[in-house]
């Protein structure tokens, strides 16, 4: 349900500019808002408190002038959020704990993680006790005392914060993942963030928030992983017994020549909504690659942008999507070179079952100012089924006169001739085809750079875990 009211009756603190003649104000929204807004923050020092409300505080000021998008709105043409509209979620820190994290587990990272259930820090389920010295790896309540003014000048700053979904989180923020990574030190133990949710009876949403700042000349890998801790066989059985909603945010900086590798596994229920957006500021000389692996969800989105800040970055995007019954997965990356001399690279695979439908649009943005950019960016689909639906939507937006840019999409279907070719090999035809998906699917996942997660994954896009 929404309302219309005239702009003059809504104040405007941000001095953001309010467009349209009269503004909609959406109920679901406001509801959703003050539902966030009732949770605690979860932080122990008190001039960090007063900060963090004046954050939540601006952020909810935002959220009230505007509505959810629709597919009215360009951005979400594909993406239909009306069966999220018809779920009443309520914002909740209680949750019954798993006594384990069990299949979750990372063996490298086995003293290198960080558990969150619900968007609460559950320290029980938490190891940093493998951690080189220097390296920060807590939540916002446990920060070192040297870094809790320092985070201000990251936190809840990077672009994209005015979409809603992103302030809605900011709105509700109760407490953060950080990471930070001082001054050329490399980090060979990979850091891992698991983000669990504990679906009560009734619809919850929880805001996961993560903040990563990557000192100059230092190195580092991440797996951000969100979950309900569920294998595949156990949440089926329990379909429409949990709904939930996640709405998470990620913020990474990289400063001049640091590396970051970011893995990020989105495996929820296929019950529940994820809504994620993953915004990556870089210096300078720097490099950030991201794996991003999409598996689960009844609708899901992955909103990421990457903001290159100097010359001579690097940034490398891969990403799989295989889904199946009537899941949506809609991917939106965006890419912005500023500077001379910057490359990206990105491959981005869905394999689609049954009546799912997935969605790419990946922007890539060369100004003026960005000559001798090398850009490439390619989005392929493979079809299983005639009832299974692709959008796809590469851009390319160039300005600069000197550059080296291409793009590009396909769409297809296994192949009568490569099928039969491994059936004369004495494969069935099942096993023919399975092969055929995993090698599609196998050009992402080998690009992983932890041993036991390349495994999980490869047995978790096997056509068999979709049965």
């Amino acid at each position: 349900m929404s309302i219309q009211v005239s702009p003059s009756t809504i104040g405007n603190p941000d001095g953001v500019g309010i467009t349209s003649a009269l503004v909609e104000r959406d109920v679901y929204l406001t509801e959703l808002l003050n539902s966030c807004q009732g949770l605690s923050i979860q932080v122990l020092e008190p001039e960090l408190v007063g900060w963090v409300q004046e954050v939540r505080d601006r952020a909810a000021a935002w959220v009230r002038q505007y509505t959810l998008p629709t597919t009215r709105d360009e951005q979400w043409r594909f993406t239909n959020l009306s069966s999220l509209r018809q779920v009443g979620f309520q914002a909740s820190a209680k949750a019954e704990l798993p006594s384990a994290i069990g299949s979750l587990n990372l063996t490298e990272a086995a003293n290198s993680r960080l558990v969150f259930v619900n968007g609460v820090y559950a320290p029980q389920l938490s190891a940093v006790a493998g951690l080189p010295d220097g390296l920060v790896v807590s939540n916002l309540a446990r920060l070192p005392l040297a870094y809790r003014s320092r985070v201000r000048n990251y936190l809840a700053q990077a672009e994209g914060a005015q979409e809603v979904f992103t302030a809605l989180n900011t709105a509700g923020l109760t407490d953060v993942a950080v990471v930070w990574v001082p001054k050329n030190l490399v980090v060979e133990t990979p850091i891992h963030l698991v983000f669990i949710s504990a679906p009560g009876e009734s619809a919850t949403i929880s805001q996961p928030r993560c903040l990563v700042v990557a000192e100059s000349g230092s190195s580092v890998t991440i797996v951000e992983e969100y979950t309900n801790h569920k294998d595949a066989k156990s949440a089926k059985a329990e379909e429409g017994k949990g709904v939930y909603f996640t709405n998470a945010v990620t913020e990474i900086w990289i400063e001049e020549n640091a590396q970051v590798s970011h893995t990020r596994v989105e495996r929820e229920s296929v019950e529940a909504f994820h809504i994620g957006k993953s915004a990556i500021a870089q210096a300078r000389d720097s490099r950030y690659i991201c794996n991003a692996i999409t598996l689960g969800a009844r609708l899901s989105r992955h909103n990421l942008e990457i903001v290159q800040r100097g010359e001579q970055t690097e940034t490398t995007l891969n990403g799989l999507t295989m889904i199946a019954g009537q899941q949506l997965a809609d991917t939106h990356s965006a890419i912005n070179l500023n500077y001379p001399y910057g490359t990206t690279r990105q491959l981005h695979k869905c394999i689609v079952a049954d009546r799912a439908h997935t969605v790419f649009n990946g922007k890539v943005l060369v100004p003026k100012a960005a000559q001798l950019t090398d850009a490439g960016q390619l989005n392929r689909n493979l079809l299983l089924s005639p009832k299974a639906r692709v959008d796809t939507k590469p851009q390319l937006e160039i300005i600069a006169d000197n550059v080296k840019c291409s793009h590009g999409a396909t769409v297809s279907q296994l192949e009568d001739e490569e099928v039969f070719y491994l059936r004369s090999r004495g494969l069935d035809e099942t096993d023919a085809r399975n092969l055929l998906i995993n090698a599609f699917a196998a050009e992402i996942i080998n690009q992983l750079p932890i041993a036991s997660l390349r495994e999980r994954l490869s047995k978790a896009v096997s056509p068999e875990s979709q049965s």
